[in-house]
């Protein structure tokens, strides 16, 4: 019996894949981590698997395509290994269906995975408040529904066409099999390796899942005959690899229909099964030398990349790239730093400052309020949209009307600009409420799939779709696939060049919002506004001199001779939120070239650029407000308990130090605006208050909550959210910090608020 297991097929087939085929294996074992959710918490990538979307809903079709996607890595995997092992295994050859019963009894891996995913997903869905539990299994249908389809079809086309020893040497495949050159040759030299090789199997599973004995005279079979049926089962299979990889290319020409944007999860079951099925179509052609050519390939694959005709730039739209690159030099930089140019842009802003008090009676002296919001993606995004619209509720935007500035990083920018286009257009349009709920969903809206999606089929690649704007012809890329689905998700209304809030700007309709990005040649920011802000790079006074590093590089003005003013809003807002290999750095037309970055690797709370401005414009604050209310909209906890700690392990040894640094990059940060934060309170002539409001789902009150609590979770750094990680998001608003938070708001700006006067106590509207 203990001989019967294992000598059976399945069992030295998985021993196999282990001495032999261990990076194959190690993609199942990568995927099983994913979603057991030991791997990429903390971006979210388990959660494309366990709750994948399609056409931004969760639904049958979606896991449907999730059963597809397995499907096609599964065959992958089977082919590759079958291409490259199933010679090892002569008595395939006199079975009927020989590539089917080898599936059968390589499912070993594949089934580990599908009954440790089926049980991930469906649990995970358990908790995930659907009206009822028999949606889940709904989704299951769907799920296997994709699998049996893409299983029947890709089974039904291998036993029309591949043959077994009988068949094949019946004589009319044989004779056909003979004329083909490459055959002939791949027969020859497997011929010694069959003769040499020792996998010992006793039993094998057949179609119907029974074991059965392996023939004890198949010695007797010509050697070279056995190996002609696995070479024309082999050239089967690398016909459909074939067709499988130029379908899923051809799927590029077509990637902004929604229809065809994949779940994000799938298309990376798509890559993967592409990279399996080259290492077997490698390994059909070219044998032994398979080895040499990979590493022969990615030599000069690395050689050649930065050839133009490979290496194409990955642009910001609306510049104009056709007139000759802007210098980028120490030289240039200084000469658009001078006191004459930072005194002209100091003086433009003081107007602004000017034209935002009108607002208010001319004796008042009104609040003067910054917002400043952190980066971490669609999260962050999401959070700063509620607490702009609990700010908003405050007084019918009495606190919006006071602020004039908003600074932040990726996500949180990205919050603020959808909110202030909402409320600039709220101005205008009695029907715009900016406290409207669709605005929560429009911002959490899936941003993911077609990023993915047009990594897998067109950024992979040599990039050669192209489209207009301004005028210009840029290149097509998952950049500007976050870009298209960021205008969709919000309706167009954040599709417009930068210039076109020069005007609100000014007048002080809206708050100004100089985005920042951080470029990566010297980790400089390059401050993107309508407005130029050169007062943000250097010292006021200029008596820095050579010894000064300039911070910041004003892009209004470096760029000006490519048309600056004209840069995509969306692009600049991309610039900003540039996430490590989700979407390309930005390559700006300089000579050297300049590359653009996430400015969360330089300041992610926005805190340093709020502060600075404050210091620029102190004397006029001083003079013309009652003091600067900065609100801080942090998406994690600003103190938090020290963690325990419990003696290292090896390999915790080699990877805690890199753990620490990325885990206490935010401590830092949060450190050094405190020092800065405390030096302007007790220096500025002004009263400076802070108000803090932080994404903490494990404090919520528990009678605010909707779910449990036990289904709360923290949201992903992603650019997708599960439904459960939006309510998370949503009702953190309801802790007490923030709850106190927007008490004190309220105290602050309500119209009723007492004041003192001539030793009278009074209301605001009794003053009036």
């Amino acid at each position: 019996m203990r001989d019967k297991i294992w000598y059976s097929f399945p069992v030295q087939l998985f021993l196999l894949h282990l001495r032999k085929n261990l990076g194959l294996t190690l993609i199942w074992a990568v995927l099983l981590g994913v979603i057991l959710e030991y791997l990429g918490v903390m971006l979210g990538i388990p959660y494309l698997f366990l709750d994948p979307e399609y056409l931004h809903q969760v639904s049958w079709v979606s896991f449907f395509l999730m059963g597809v996607g397995f499907a096609v890595l599964t065959m992958g995997f089977h082919m590759s290994t079958y291409i490259m092992d199933g010679r090892h295994f002569p008595f395939l050859a006199i079975v009927n269906k020989p590539f089917i019963h080898y599936c059968v009894n390589n499912g070993l891996i594949p089934l580990i995975f599908y009954l440790v995913y089926i049980f991930r997903f469906v649990s995970f869905q358990l908790g995930n408040d659907l009206s009822n539990d028999w949606v889940v299994l709904y989704y299951f249908l769907g799920f296997l529904g994709g699998g049996i389809i893409t299983y029947s079809l890709i089974f039904g086309y291998f036993a029309l066409t591949n043959k077994d020893f009988f068949i094949l040497f019946a004589g009319t495949v044989d004779k056909r099999l003979r004329k083909v050159r490459l055959t002939r040759a791949n027969v020859l030299s497997q011929y010694k390796d069959l003769k040499n090789q020792n996998y010992k199997v006793l039993y094998y599973l057949n179609i119907n899942l029974r074991p059965e004995k392996v023939r004890p005279d198949i010695s007797r079979f010509e050697g070279t005959k056995l190996l002609r049926v696995f070479d024309q089962n082999h050239l089967n299979l690398f016909i459909i690899q074939i067709a499988l990889i130029l379908f899923v290319l051809f799927l590029g020409f077509f990637k902004e229909n929604q229809y065809l944007q994949l779940p994000a999860a799938m298309s990376a079951t798509l890559l993967f099964a592409i990279l399996i099925m080259l290492v077997g179509a490698v390994s059909f052609w070219l044998r032994r030398w398979s080895t040499f050519a990979v590493f022969a390939f990615v030599i000069l694959a690395n050689y050649f990349s930065n050839f133009n005709f490979l290496n194409r730039p990955h642009e910001a739209y609306g510049l104009d790239y056709s007139v000759p690159p802007v210098t980028y030099s120490l030289a240039h930089m200084d000469s658009l730093l001078t006191p004459e140019i930072v005194k002209k842009d100091r003086d433009n802003v003081l107007e602004i400052l000017k034209n935002w008090k009108s607002k208010f009676p001319e004796e008042s002296k009104p609040k003067l309020v910054m917002v400043a919001a952190s980066g971490g993606g669609q999260r962050a995004a999401l959070w700063t949209v509620k607490v702009l619209q609990s700010i908003y509720e405050i007084e019918q935007g009495e606190v919006l009307k006071h602020t004039e500035l908003l600074t932040g990083a990726s996500g949180g920018v990205l919050g603020e600009a959808f909110f202030r286009e909402v409320y600039l257009r709220s101005l205008t349009d009695s029907s715009v409420d900016p406290m409207d709920p669709k605005y929560l969903d429009q911002i959490s809206a899936d941003n993911l799939n077609p990023i993915i999606f047009t990594l897998l089929v067109n950024d992979l690649l040599i990039r050669n779709q192209n489209f207009q704007y301004n005028g210009h012809k840029y290149l097509k890329d998952r950049g500007f696939a976050f870009e298209d689905q960021l205008n969709k998700n919000t309706n167009g209304i954040l599709d417009k060049p930068i210039s076109a809030y020069k005007e609100p700007e000014f007048t002080g309709s809206i708050p100004l919002l100089p985005v920042t990005t951080l470029i990566t040649n010297d980790g400089r920011k390059l401050v993107i506004s309508p407005h130029s802000m050169s007062f943000f790079g250097t010292s006021l006074l200029g008596k820095m001199g050579s010894d000064e590093k300039k911070q910041t590089i004003d892009f209004l003005r470096f760029f000006e001779g490519h048309d600056s003013k004209n840069l995509r809003f969306l692009s600049a807002l991309r610039m900003s939120a540039t996430f490590p290999f989700i979407t390309p750095n930005i390559e700006l037309p300089t000579e050297p070239i300049m590359e653009t970055m996430d400015t969360g690797l330089s300041d992610n709370f926005g805190i340093q650029d709020a502060l600075r401005f404050m210091y620029v414009f102190q004397s006029w604050i001083n003079e013309n407000t009652s003091g600067v209310v900065l609100i801080t909209i942090r998406d994690s906890e600003k103190i938090t308990e020290i963690a325990p700690s419990f003696p290292p392990r090896i390999f915790e040894k080699v990877f805690t130090p890199l753990k620490n640094i990325y885990a206490n990059w935010d401590n830092v940060q949060t450190i050094q605006n405190e020092v800065l934060f405390n030096y302007m309170a007790e220096s500025m002539p002004f009263d400076l208050e802070r108000i803090e409001f932080e994404y903490a789902p494990e404090k919520v009150q528990a009678e605010e909550l909707t779910v449990s609590q036990e289904t709360m979770q923290r949201a992903s750094l992603n650019w997708r959210l599960t439904a459960r990680e939006k309510k998370s998001i949503l009702e953190s608003v309801y802790t007490l910090k923030n709850q106190s938070s927007l008490k004190r708001l309220e105290d602050l700006f309500s119209k009723n608020q007492p004041i003192i006067e001539d030793s009278v106590l009074v209301t605001k509207d009794d003053a009036q």
